[in-house]
């Protein structure tokens, strides 16, 4: 007898059965090959999913530097710049 179920692609339309699973190929070929021998990319893509809300944190922040930048040169004021130990 047949049977159906739900099944999640990656881009490159490899069958996965969980989200996580297809996210984390995504992430693993937008990595690319990392390290020598077995590749660190689907560790790193794994870890990349396990902390996505700190990461999305960090580039929203990023973002706010950004645009404070573009918008301090553009009205010509210097930025002071202040270095980490």
């Amino acid at each position: 007898m047949a049977n159906s179920g739900i099944g999640y692609f990656d881009r490159r339309g490899e069958y996965f059965r969980t989200p996580d699973e297809a996210s984390i190929s995504d992430l693993s070929g937008l990595l690319g090959r990392i390290g020598e021998g077995d590749s660190l990319a689907p560790g790193i893509a794994a870890m990349l999913l396990e902390r996505r809300i700190e990461i999305e944190e960090i580039f929203a922040d990023h973002d706010k530097m950004t645009t404070l930048q573009e918008e301090a040169s553009n009205d010509g004021d210097v930025i002071p710049l202040k270095q980490h130990k």
